[in-house]
């Protein structure tokens, strides 16, 4: 299992390719771009890996969940309902327009049984581990 640092603060990126990351996807966004990156947390027990992923507002639709060359990609759309004249916006922080998230799945997961689910706004994707394909093995000394 790879370490990684764990960053607190939304502010502070914890590596250049993170600062370099956050200033395009930040500054697209602020101006009205169409992408955005929805938060993952990656949960792993002992029968499955779990990903739930926070995106709010998208229709079950909306979502692409592929496998190739073991990696899982989940993509999809948050649309932006139009403006309504008779409400006055202040500011709008709730991200919309595509998002792409990928995840390079370990050698241990059975692909085929891959299933997911979506409810109050978060898709929780359920990657089970594959129990023929086990990473650790003990050998005897003879």
């Amino acid at each position: 299992m790879k370490m990684i640092r764990y960053n607190t603060n939304d502010y502070v990126p914890a590596t250049f390719s993170s600062l370099v990351d956050k200033f395009f996807n930040d500054t697209l966004t602020r101006s009205g771009g169409s992408s955005f990156q929805p938060r993952v947390d990656i949960v792993e027990n002992e029968k499955a890996f779990e990903l739930h992923v926070a995106v709010p507002g998208v229709s079950k639709d909306d979502f692409q969940i592929e496998v190739k060359d073991n990696v899982l990609t989940v993509s999809g759309e948050r649309k932006f309902s139009s403006e309504k004249k008779e409400e006055n916006y202040y500011a709008i922080e709730t991200q919309f327009g595509s998002f792409s998230r990928s995840f390079t799945l370990p050698e241990n997961t059975d692909s085929a049984k891959i299933n997911a689910s979506y409810t109050n706004g978060i898709l929780e994707v359920t990657i089970p581990k594959d129990e023929k394909k086990a990473l650790k093995t003990t050998i005897k000394v003879s």
